[in-house]
């Protein structure tokens, strides 16, 4: 169950990915054993859980934020560096034997994006790495993850939210066979239209689930019942990073205490916002947006 309104706001913790993005706009997607020529390639940090994890800590929320970086000192540097500058009140960056992770968006001019990313390092995190982060959680925390991590160590962190009592927000993505099963684990699932389509009949065995369709808006699945909220109307520019902005502030403002629509119509006002703007880190809400938003 996901609860109401509370005096004293929650915690989020976020257990996910970190790396860098490199993005680069297509005037369509290439065909097999074709070389396109892409333009405005740009670099900057990224990876589904610090652009979630960036987003939830501006919303003003104290944010716990744990990911796995490589050993290749340069880049796993220069991810630090740049969430050093955001405020946490933790960061717990293990640094393994592998390359920092990295995604290549291809986005196309109606803005939107292909996204294809390397995952051996955060597919590497264990529990005992991740148990850092959810020391001590208690009645009103949230914690938020994503599809980056191995089953294992997914189902490790949506069973510790469950038995410290905290709110769990379990975001698919990118889909792994197998993610089906551990979406009764956790408070609220939220998919898109594509992991949806893969979670298949395990979706509405979810306690909660939001499925979010772009700019057809979102459908909330909760008590066998299905509602559907509209999107907030934008032109959009690029589509990345707009499930993350959602996801972020859904769990800042579920921390925060507020209802469940409430939570949405913030969610889909910071999303909206995102696709208006190129890119996926630097798209991204600023503080002062999101919070009022919030």
């Amino acid at each position: 169950m996901i609860k109401g309104w509370r005096d004293m706001p929650g915690r989020v913790v976020v257990i996910g990915n970190a790396g860098l993005d490199l993005r680069l706009a297509v005037p369509r997607l290439p065909q097999p054993g074709e070389t396109l020529i892409g333009s405005d390639g740009t670099r900057a940090p990224g990876g589904k859980g610090l652009n979630q994890a960036v987003v939830a800590q501006r919303c003003g929320v104290d944010v716990r934020f744990c990911a796995p970086l490589g050993s290749d000192r340069a880049e796993a540097d220069e991810v630090e560096r740049h969430l050093s500058g955001e405020g946490f009140a933790r960061l717990i960056l293990p640094r393994l034997p592998h390359a920092t992770d990295f995604s290549l968006l291809m986005v196309l001019p109606n803005g939107e994006n292909s996204i294809v990313s390397t995952s051996a390092c955060s597919l590497a995190l264990t529990r005992a790495e991740a148990a850092p982060a959810l020391e001590g959680l208690r009645d009103g925390d949230v914690v938020l993850v994503q599809g980056n991590l191995s089953l294992d160590t997914t189902g490790f962190i949506l069973d510790s939210a469950r038995r410290q009592g905290a709110t769990s927000l379990f975001n698919p993505a990118p889909f792994w066979p197998g993610a089906e099963t551990l979406v009764r684990q956790a408070s609220l699932v939220i998919a898109n239209r594509v992991e949806a389509d893969a979670l298949g009949t395990a979706l509405h065995e979810a306690k909660a689930a939001i499925v979010t369709l772009g700019g057809e808006g979102c459908l909330l699945i909760e008590g066998g019942q299905e509602r559907s909220f509209a999107a907030e109307a934008v032109a959009a520019v690029d589509t990345t990073g707009c499930g993350d902005a959602f996801c972020g502030v859904m769990a800042s403002a579920l921390a925060r205490g507020f209802a469940l629509d409430r939570a949405i119509a913030a969610a889909q006002k910071a999303a909206a916002l995102t696709a208006t703007r190129p890119g996926a880190f630097a798209a991204l809400p600023s503080r002062a947006e999101l919070q009022a938003l919030l």
